[in-house]
């Protein structure tokens, strides 16, 4: 009995020791929770075996798929698909046995732009921002659960304890929440002391009528180039009691603002987009083989074609010194002109805030326009200073020997934190000029800088919202979904023109501009350089400009759906920190920035696609918009002289 007991033990050993091995492998799949239906999709499948060993099988909905090795433990299948909607099983086999599983959901690529579509829709329907964004991320987040009942109430939790906390907890997104606050602190007490009067005073005696006066907002915005954030709150806020006084409404303001925000901070040579751009252009040219131009290189080199944002800048200043304006904008300046009226009837802003009730200077304390300009200059050299500190010592730290250029430093820089430090030296700068002044006191300071602070916190509930809904669109694979409407065979002369057509509707539907750029960076220089390698003209000397319009067709496509977009940040902080109704300022700016991005299209970056040089574009670009805005724009009425001095649109 013993001896049998024996034999049976060493044949249970025998049989486990064949199968322990592998089932003691730790094999881990890699693969989304949820996909669409014939959109392409990838799987990892890795494990702690070194050794050569039969490769695992993988099956998807019951087909076999075929694994890739891709490193010493690794196997990748690329360009998987769904057939059908519904469950989806994926499953790694090995040995016969299964070692690895995972239960996904496939959904009709459709619903996955349907989110952003009816957050947009919704907000331009009914004027109401707020819960326009939270429908979008409930629909979205009832997609990502399930279609039932259960995965609508689902959705609805998650909306909330998933989305929006992972967007509040977000490092990047606090360090924007917090600089965001600062800036309007430090303006709430700039107002107090009478530095923002100051600076009015000094202004308006230069810009003594609404022409002037909007070109001094635009050249402004075009000097704070070097993050769009900062150019947004400042100009923002620094020009709005000038526009108040010279009865240029708000929706104007907030367009001046936008327009000389983004579209500057993606073609300066020097700003805290820089980084990110060459670094996504860099990854993007390490996967082409035969293409060994520098990052830095193709983004100077790309510059030239980024036909929207330097036509939207040069829009702005033709707008203001015309004194035309066509669409809901001339119905706003004509109402602000006649009126005095600088905000619509029914506009949804908190005017105690903005108009500065709370924040009103003492008249027996001097208005000096330097208790405004240091905490600014304060504020904008910390910022530079601090990407110089932050840059060079992460170059350091990587272990490259210098010397470096000014360029590279800025490339590699902390702008997050940056912006953080330079904030929080600008709130105490005003802090001390107003303390050593014997403007305000100490309790004075701390309630100011709260007044202005409060005046942020609508702006940053949006802009937590419409970080929450990109998320959505990230879990949906909205980005996959467009970058699937290009296809097939395609002229090189064309393939800038659909990317930055594919590139504005991505931006415009899920709100990011640096999204839209991280998505589609890699994909379309490949995408390019395939076209031009299938036409047997890929040589980088002869149809290098086809690259360089690649890029900037990203570049620019992402800005000007960013631009557009009613759930874009810098479009939410434009409205605010305008004091302009949100959903007037996306009414009112949409027609002027589809105006000058139609033009960029048709007369920049399609034909520069087959040849046309691209200075020649620019100026045949302005011209066309000289003459549109001379065919369908009319003149805005002057200011009526018989205002008294002091009033709003007074000029003495």
């Amino acid at each position: 009995m013993t001896l049998q007991r024996l034999r049976r033990s060493l044949v249970v050993l025998l049989l486990l020791g064949g199968v322990i091995p592998v089932l003691a492998q730790p094999f881990e799949l890699d693969a989304p929770g949820l996909v669409l239906r014939g959109i392409p999709f990838d799987v990892t499948v890795t494990t702690g075996e070194t050794a050569d060993m039969e490769p695992p099988r993988l099956t998807v909905g019951g087909r076999e798929v075929a694994l890739t090795r891709s490193g010493e433990a690794a196997w990748e299948a690329s360009g998987v698909t769904a057939s059908t909607s519904g469950p989806v099983r994926i499953e790694v086999r090995s040995a016969g046995t299964v070692v690895a599983s995972r239960d996904a959901r496939s959904i009709p690529g459709w619903l996955a732009i349907l989110p952003p579509l009816l957050a947009i829709g919704m907000a331009l329907a009914f004027k109401r921002v707020i819960p326009a964004l939270f429908l979008g991320i409930w629909i979205g987040a009832f997609f990502a659960v399930d279609f039932s009942f259960y995965g609508l109430w689902k959705g609805l939790l998650d909306t909330f304890q998933v989305y929006v906390l992972a967007a509040i907890s977000n490092p990047d997104h606090a360090a924007i929440v917090l600089f965001s606050l600062m800036i309007g602190g430090m303006v709430g007490i700039i107002q107090k002391n009478g530095g923002t009067q100051g600076i009015v005073n000094i202004i308006v005696r230069w810009a003594r009528n609404p022409e002037r006066g909007q070109a001094s907002a635009g050249a402004l915005g075009v000097a704070i180039f070097f993050d769009d954030y900062a150019n947004t709150l400042v100009v923002g806020n620094t020009m709005r009691p000038v526009t108040d006084r010279l009865r240029i409404s708000r929706e104007k303001l907030a367009y001046i603002v936008d327009s000389t925000a983004a579209p500057v901070s993606c073609i300066a040579l020097v700003t805290t987009w820089i980084g990110y751009e060459v670094g996504l252009i860099g990854e993007s040219v390490a996967s082409i083989d035969g293409f060994d131009a520098s990052a830095y290189s193709i983004f100077l080199s790309s510059i030239p074609y980024s036909f929207y944002p330097i036509l939207a800048i040069a829009f702005v200043f033709m707008v203001a010194l015309s004194r035309r304006d066509f669409g809901p904008m001339l119905r706003a300046e004509v109402r602000a002109r006649t009126t005095g009226q600088v905000l619509g009837p029914g506009a949804h802003v908190d005017e105690s805030v903005v108009e500065g009730r709370e924040l009103l200077p003492r008249d027996d304390r001097p208005h000096r326009a330097l208790n405004a300009v240091i905490p600014i200059v304060v504020l904008v050299g910390s910022v530079l200073a601090s990407l110089y500190v932050t840059g060079l010592d992460n170059l350091r730290e990587s272990g490259l020997q210098g010397p470096f250029g000014l360029r590279d430093i800025i490339g590699e820089a902390d702008s997050y934190k940056s912006l953080m430090w330079g904030s929080l030296l600008g709130v105490l700068a005003a802090a001390g000029l107003s303390i050593g002044g014997r403007i305000l006191s100490m309790d004075e300071i701390v309630e100011s800088w709260y007044a202005g602070l409060k005046g942020m916190l609508f702006a940053m509930i949006i802009l937590v919202l419409a970080w929450s809904l990109a998320s959505i669109t990230d879990v949906l694979h909205t980005a996959d979904f467009l970058t699937s409407a290009i296809g097939g065979a395609l002229h090189p002369g064309v393939v800038p023109t659909l990317v930055f057509l594919l590139a504005a509707a991505t931006a415009f539907a899920t709100g990011s501009s640096w999204g839209t750029m991280g998505i589609l960076m890699p994909l379309v220089l490949p995408l390019a350089w395939a076209v031009l390698d299938a036409s047997g003209s890929h040589s980088p000397t002869e149809h290098f400009h086809i690259i360089s319009s690649t890029v900037s067709a990203v570049l620019a496509g992402a800005v000007w759906g960013d631009h557009c977009s009613p759930i874009s940040d810098t479009t939410i902080l434009s409205s605010m920190a305008s004091g302009c109704d949100h959903i007037e300022h996306v009414r009112t700016q949409l027609p002027y920035a589809v105006t000058v991005g139609a033009v960029g299209v048709l007369f920049g970056t399609l034909p520069t696609g087959f040849g046309m040089p691209w200075w020649l574009s620019i100026l045949v670009g302005i011209g066309v918009l000289f003459g549109i805005l001379y065919r369908f724009g009319s003149r805005v009425p002057d200011i009526p002289s018989e205002i008294p001095a002091g009033e709003p649109g007074g000029l003495a």
